[in-house]
């Protein structure tokens, strides 16, 4: 009894690392297909361009929204966890730091997953289960080319510009909070701003941001190009995008944040 769940456990671990190793050198090989695509880089600029139009066109109003709430809900929380203790030229000092270092890029990255990634996975998941990517091959016209690699450069870009864009938003509505409803000065809040600022913060959170569109582009390229089943296997493999993309993004987050905030 005790062996022959020994060895249902084993062949299960088994099994499921040999899934993990063949999923790694699937999307390894995806990746490698799709750099190998890069050619005629004016119809790739083109297609890339529009791209880069439909991830920001679909994600900035969320992430406005988002990051301003985020940036409220810093400001106070700053402001009540340290009332009595810390002064309130740091509430803004917390505020900016947060949101460069961690909140910023990180609360972006979950935004383009669920927005952009899902969508990625979904069109291309469409095309893949009514064989439209088949009949862009059998028209000998490179479907990584068309499909995978615009969307791959556009969200690699976009991502550090939405970042920006979040945390600018972060910040500002933290000011209007802390001005506005906290009796803080203009002056010590912008003092407080650059009070132990550190280049290494902004551009460490950029370094986040690429990493993590780059982490959403493959998952929601990937998933779509290998979805079947219909429609049933479009919304799977649109689940499957947003998850890992989330998942991979929160270990993103803790690795890169090792490395590069010393």
């Amino acid at each position: 009894m005790v062996k022959s769940v020994i060895d249902k456990f084993y062949y299960l671990i088994r099994n499921r690392i040999k899934n993990v190793i063949l999923l790694v050198n699937s999307i390894f090989l995806f990746i490698i297909e799709m750099f190998k695509s890069f050619e005629k880089p004016k119809i790739l600029l083109k297609l890339t361009i529009e791209q880069m139009y439909l991830t920001g066109n679909q994600s900035l109003p969320i992430i406005i929204v988002s990051s301003a709430a985020i940036g409220l809900v810093t400001t106070f929380q700053a402001k009540f966890q340290g009332r009595g203790i810390i002064p309130d030229i740091y509430i803004s000092t917390a505020l900016v730091k947060a949101t460069l270092e961690e909140l910023g890029p990180l609360l972006t990255g979950l935004m383009l997953s669920g927005r952009v990634g899902a969508a990625m996975a979904a069109e291309l998941g469409t095309m893949k289960v009514t064989e439209q990517i088949d009949a862009l091959s059998a028209m000998a016209i490179n479907p990584f080319r068309f499909l995978v690699l615009p969307r791959f450069l556009a969200v690699i870009i976009m991502a550090p510009i939405l970042t920006v864009i979040s945390e600018a938003s972060a910040i500002f509505s933290g000011y209007l909070l802390a001005t506005l409803s906290m009796n803080i000065l203009h002056e010590t809040f912008m003092k407080g701003m650059r009070f132990s600022f550190m280049p290494i913060e902004l551009f460490g959170g950029l370094i986040k941001a690429v990493i993590f569109g780059i982490i959403i582009s493959i998952a929601g390229t990937y998933t779509g190009f290998h979805a079947d089943g219909g429609a049933k296997g479009v919304g799977q493999a649109t689940t499957k995008a947003v998850v890992s993309a989330s998942v991979l993004i929160l270990i993103a987050d803790y690795l890169v944040a090792r490395l590069v905030f010393r």
